[in-house]
């Protein structure tokens, strides 16, 4: 039997990467796609790629047209997702891409996104400890953001075997302009983003910073503190997080690399590279991959690790499509893929 799934927000980046990926999945059917400034429009329009879907038609975002599907993906902006879901029937599975349902700490995100905390929904990173058996049968699931996908999956296996120290993490991610969403913006031009790097939310203002501390905190059964730097690079998509920790005395090169083994061994998607071979944004290009390598500074007593994931994939929409199959009980990797683009 067909899955029925509707996607809202379809005209954007992270909604179209959730129907292009949907589209080869064996065990799905699309229903309603949904935009806001685009409806009425065909989706082939404002998604060309999308050959298969080309000749739809984009729906008003309403809760009438989301209803009587199976899934409903919300790929909508910060904010705009809670009033749905909250509409939306109980045995729906209700999966936000924005950020309105990721955080537990209510002041946490009246701080960094100025509005009512929403509630939090079990979240959909599941190679997390644990995360697995909170998404099987959930009906409402938070999709992480790019960022803290990329840092949770590069420190949380130090975390949860205790060979990290939780008061001195230095995070600095380059992300792909895709990653800043499909408006425009005038500092998101071409002619003035390649050829160049920039840092932004510099000084622990970035709204991804409290998401990445809950997961950590997750890990280390205690509050972690974290300085994240988010620069944008000459790219469309991609992330490569660097993401460095201070390693309690007495921990070893050997102790750390085997903690990492361990917490991927068997995942589908995570790998961690062989020592001396290092992650690039370029090897998960439209994959569900994650690529990992460390290193142990012993003169600096810390922990490097390089994480490069596809932002849009592995850091929304793969998350997303993955994350449903786990709540539906399908086969975890039904379509998505491991493999990447190239050149």
């Amino acid at each position: 039997m067909s899955i029925s799934v509707a996607v809202s927000g379809a005209s954007g980046y992270a909604g179209g990467e959730v129907l292009r990926l949907l589209a080869n999945h064996p065990d799905v059917s699309i229903g309603t796609i949904t935009a806001h400034s685009s409806a009425g429009s065909r989706l082939g329009e404002v998604q060309p790629h999308l050959h298969s879907l080309a000749v739809r038609e984009l729906q008003e975002t309403t809760v009438e047209n989301l209803q009587g599907h199976d899934v409903v993906f919300l790929a909508l902006p910060h904010g705009a997702s809670a009033d749905i879901a909250a509409q939306l029937p109980d045995d729906v599975l209700v999966i936000d891409a924005g950020a309105d349902h990721r955080l537990e700490d209510s002041e946490a995100w009246e701080k960094f996104y100025g509005s009512a905390h929403a509630g939090t929904f079990p979240y959909g990173l599941p190679e997390l400890p644990g995360a697995r058996n909170a998404l099987r049968g959930a009906r409402r699931i938070a999709v992480p953001g790019c960022y803290p996908t990329s840092a949770l999956l590069a420190l949380t296996p130090g975390f949860s075997a205790g060979l990290l120290e939780h008061d001195d993490v230095v995070i600095v991610s380059a992300s792909g302009a895709s990653g800043a969403g499909k408006a425009l913006k005038p500092h998101l031009l071409g002619s003035e983003v390649m050829g160049g790097m920039s840092p932004y939310g510099v000084g622990g203002g970035h709204r991804h910073t409290p998401e990445i501390e809950q997961g950590l905190g997750w890990a280390a059964g205690a509050p972690v503190t974290v300085s994240f730097t988010p620069t944008l690079a000459p790219m469309s998509r991609g992330i490569l997080t660097t993401a460095t920790a201070k390693v309690r005395t007495g921990s070893s090169a050997a102790q750390l690399r085997e903690a990492w083994e361990k917490a991927y061994d068997g995942e589908p998607f995570v790998t961690l590279l062989p020592e001396g071979q290092w992650p690039a944004t370029q090897s998960v290009l439209g994959s569900n991959a994650v690529h990992l390598q460390l290193a142990f500074d012993e003169h600096a007593g810390r922990v490097i690790i390089s994480c490069a994931i596809d932002n849009l994939t592995k850091g929304t929409a793969g998350g997303a499509v993955q994350s449903m199959n786990i709540a539906l009980g399908l086969t975890e990797t039904a379509g998505l893929t491991g493999s990447g683009v190239a050149p």
